[in-house]
């Protein structure tokens, strides 16, 4: 099969599942035939795969990921102030690093709403089906959403990182609190600490609980960078850190408080 025959025969596959897009017609085009996948992954209930269908998944989804480019730490510098510090712009599933986070909803099951822009949905449509099941692996034996503050790591599959750690941030809904910036500074922490213990050499951190989650950019920005330091003093650390921003607001506010 060539890459366009994969991607016919993984809809169909999936379309086999009675869900709301089962009977959706697939569309001509290269990028109607993209967003059909993706739909279908978005709101696929976890389950074991056949290994046929692993293979062509994951054979499909490598030559995407490449198409798109990848970016390698290797190849970025790190900040003025510290070697171990990195601030760069852009998505983090095309950076190629021992692990990424995700900021997580409680389910840790990714989003599943169709073509939602949010990392959560992006990470796990680039990984694979293979994440979400095994993610629905870890929350059944756990018996309990995953508590805000905490991490959980898997293998990255399809991606080009090593590994996913997912973690809950606060949700900010009115007032921020001293307990938001508690568990903020928690997640980060969580990230790390689960990260060290697994041998992880380097990691990009994305800008948890902004954005939906309502969390201030300034203020969130701060608690990372101050909770990134402190645990590299605490622990003597060599781990390489980059602190992963999308909006160029974000880039702003980490480049002051990085460089500034």
């Amino acid at each position: 099969m060539n890459h366009t025959e994969q991607r016919i025969w993984l809809i169909k596959e999936l379309q086999k599942d009675p869900s709301q897009l089962s009977n959706y017609p697939i569309p001509a085009d290269e990028q109607g035939q993209k967003d059909l996948l993706r739909g279908i992954m978005n709101i696929w209930m976890p389950k074991e795969l056949s290994d046929e269908f692993l293979k062509i998944q994951d054979e499909y989804l490598t030559e995407e990921n490449r198409r798109i480019g990848i970016t390698d730490i290797e190849d970025l510098q790190p900040t003025a102030g510290n070697n171990r510090l990195y601030l760069w712009q852009g998505d983090m599933t095309t950076l190629k690093v021992s692990a990424i986070v995700n900021p997580a909803n409680e389910a840790l099951l990714g989003c599943f709403r169709i073509l939602h822009s949010c990392a959560d949905n992006v990470i796990h449509s680039k990984a694979g089906l293979g994440l979400r099941y095994k993610c629905n692996c870890i929350m059944e034996k756990q018996g309990h959403p995953e508590p805000t503050g905490q991490a959980k790591i898997t293998p990255a599959y399809n991606l080009p990182c090593d590994y996913v750690i997912h973690t809950v941030g606060p949700i900010v809904q009115g007032p921020l609190t001293k307990k938001h910036e508690e568990l903020l500074a928690s997640c980060y922490k969580s990230c790390l600490d689960i990260a060290e213990e697994n041998g992880v050499k380097s990691i990009a951190l994305c800008c948890i609980s902004t954005g939906v989650f309502m969390f201030p950019n300034q203020r969130a920005a701060e608690i990372a960078v101050e909770t990134v330091k402190n645990w590299l003093d605490e622990t003597g650390s060599e781990m390489k850190i980059v602190f992963n921003v999308f909006k160029n607001l974000d880039f702003e506010i980490y480049e002051k408080l990085l460089n500034g």
